[in-house]
């Protein structure tokens, strides 16, 4: 229903804000992390949200990227996971450390976020990783060769492909991202967060 919401920052507390456009005031509940980065009181805001409905609640809640609306969303699709928990989790992560976690079966770092076992930790990685499953190759639509070369054969720019498909990237928008990236000079994080910055634009 909203996209975004873009205002005057009104209020800015422990779990959420307010922020004032045309006349109404909209809290939004946001991870402290979110809420951090925002500007000052009384400043423009614009935040990315997700309303959450129920019988008896209608919730907004907020998020600075695009990328961590996904990775909320995400989180939520996960079994036994709610939006408290996945809110919780956005604090203590950035989507594209959480998208190679998943891809590599990173149980360690996964379980270090709060209310996140050894076994939520194993369902999180599998139900995530069946998500890629659904794409398979590089669309139709004509892509660099030597991108296409790269995502078979280099195994950092493959894996980099996968956290990003995690994050719900198609195939060809993930390699048009890659066309304007030196893969070589960087590790797999590093690839992730410039393709996230291209993705964005």
């Amino acid at each position: 229903m909203f996209a975004y919401i873009k205002g005057s920052l009104e209020v800015k507390t422990n779990g959420y804000v307010v922020i004032e456009a045309n006349g109404i005031g909209y809290k939004i509940f946001m991870s402290e992390t979110a809420i951090d980065r925002l500007g000052e009181i009384g400043e423009e805001a614009k935040v990315h949200t997700f309303l959450r409905v129920r019988e008896d609640d209608m919730s907004l809640f907020g998020f600075n990227t695009n990328e961590e609306l996904r990775m909320f969303e995400l989180l939520l699709s996960v079994s036994g996971i709610g939006a408290k928990s996945a809110i919780s989790i956005l604090s203590n992560i950035s989507p594209s450390s959480f998208a190679l976690a998943i891809i590599s079966g990173d149980i360690d770092t996964l379980k270090k976020l709060p209310g996140i076992g050894v076994k939520s930790a194993q369902r999180m990685i599998l139900e995530l990783k069946d998500k890629i499953k659904t794409e398979e190759a590089i669309s139709a639509e004509p892509v660099s060769k030597e991108i296409e070369v790269a995502i078979k054969d280099d195994e950092k720019v493959s894996e980099a492909v996968s956290a990003l498909q995690v994050l719900g990237y198609s195939r060809k928008e993930i390699a048009i991202a890659m066309e304007k990236i030196d893969t070589d000079s960087l590790n797999v994080e590093n690839i992730i967060r410039k393709a996230l910055n291209n993705l964005a634009k």
